[in-house]
């Protein structure tokens, strides 16, 4: 697949950035689905839930790891190409580790575990295959 700007029209800090978005926003429709049963509220009425504690530094953590798509919608769109591809390589790669190993408790999770996984396996593709675009083929490097 060629992903030189020039040739495919695509602008690749706008890929990602959508790509990021898109991602972003199954993670948060994936939490908010869970909150619609009446267990699930129970078990956040309670503090604790699937078995965990929810502490303040859990929810920290939280934070953490969902601030790392957030910056990435932004990042994509503004770093230099050489920082940008190995941002969204490494934070595609680390992302993939949390969704990967997130809890499975029914369908819709699997659902969603499955959409996320392929959204960041194509991030971490695009981005290892993007071609520097300052570098043309004219050029006979």
């Amino acid at each position: 697949m060629n992903l030189d700007t020039k040739t495919t029209g695509i602008d690749m800090r706008v890929l990602f950035s959508t790509l990021w978005l898109f991602l972003l926003l199954n993670i948060i429709f994936r939490d908010i689905h869970e909150l619609v049963t009446a267990e699930a509220l129970q078990e956040i009425m309670t503090g604790v839930v699937n078995g965990t504690p929810v502490t303040e530094g859990l929810l920290l953590l939280g934070a953490f790891i969902v601030e790392v798509p957030i910056v990435m919608v932004l990042l994509s769109r503004v770093l230099r190409y050489r920082v940008n591809r190995w941002a969204n390589i490494i934070a595609g790669a680390a992302t993939l580790m949390i969704v990967v190993t997130s809890a499975l408790t029914d369908l819709d999770d699997g659902f969603f575990i499955i959409v996320e996984s392929v959204t960041l396996l194509v991030i971490i593709w695009l981005a290892w295959r993007w071609p520097n675009p300052e570098l043309s083929l004219n050029d006979g490097i």
